[in-house]
């Protein structure tokens, strides 16, 4: 017997993911769900890279898209380097359907992610009259250096502005944002419909078992699903389970399928159920 539950578009965890445990995390088999839009975010700042701050938006984004359908394939941090951030722009905006940038747009020396995405794909920078009155709007001091945030990449879209409300700045598949973890929640809560996909179905299973004792039955299940999204995650330390499995997919009769032949496979061996 096993404890499981469903989440529709949720996230790869519930509460019990965060009590009291350590957490090893390994995805065993295909990682790609075949009708999932892809993304990849792309951290720039040298104060994430030397410990001064903490980034707290790859995390913010990547439960959003999950929520939304979209498959997070990688998460990149840089530094404050042009070259850098215009050949890693570049190779993401190659790989996957959606980029998001966080961080380097702000009016001092080292915001450099305009100027970088630009390059990337050979455009100019020119100032943007919509942005710039925008601006004018909003600050009443130091406004001639403010203004340089109205200086965005030649053909670039304003997505999601309302009002006197600051737009994301797009650039073909590439969505950029403030390094401001509050303002980066709310740029993104007024456009992140646009990316939603059909749901990922979660189901979830906790065990009192060791991972080697079910290695076998796992790659099993997965020899026979292959397009299954399977995850092991041991827990130290927890008293009510030591290994969570989580089967994601799309398809929700498929999904049912392979939970079914899970649970028929750990009978087998005689598995106690973990009670809530």
């Amino acid at each position: 017997m096993l404890y499981w539950r469903e989440v529709r578009g949720g996230p790869a965890g519930g509460k019990k993911a965060a009590k009291r445990c350590t957490e090893t995390t390994r995805t065993v088999g295909p990682t790609l769900n075949n009708m999932s839009k892809t993304a990849g975010i792309v951290v720039i700042g040298n104060e994430i890279l030397s410990g001064k701050t903490r980034d707290e938006n790859a995390l913010y984004l990547v439960r959003e898209l999950r929520n939304l359908g979209v498959d997070v394939r990688k998460i990149s941090i840089i530094p404050d380097e042009l070259d850098l951030i215009s050949t890693e722009v570049r190779i993401f905006s190659n790989s996957y359907d959606y980029v998001f940038t966080t961080g380097g747009v702000g009016p001092t020396h080292d915001d450099l992610t305009m100027e970088g995405i630009a390059a990337a794909f050979n455009r100019p920078i020119e100032r943007h009259p919509e942005l710039e009155s925008v601006l004018k709007q909003y600050y009443r001091e130091g406004i001639e250096a403010n203004l340089r945030m109205a200086d965005i990449p030649q053909g670039a879209r304003l997505v999601g502005g309302k009002g006197n409300w600051f737009p994301v700045v797009a650039v073909e598949n590439v969505y950029i944002f403030p390094g401001v973890p509050e303002i980066l929640r709310r740029k993104f809560e007024r456009i992140k419909e646009m990316f939603r996909e059909e749901p990922f179905y979660l189901l979830e299973v906790y065990l009192r078992a060791d991972e080697g004792v079910i290695a076998s039955i796992l790659h099993a299940l997965l020899a026979k699903f292959p397009e299954l999204l399977l995850g092991s995650y041991p827990y130290i330390d927890n008293p009510e389970y030591s290994v969570k499995l989580t089967l994601e997919s799309k398809d929700r009769s498929y999904l049912e399928q392979a939970h079914s032949t899970l649970i028929a496979e750990l009978a087998k061996i005689h598995l106690a159920p973990v009670t809530q």
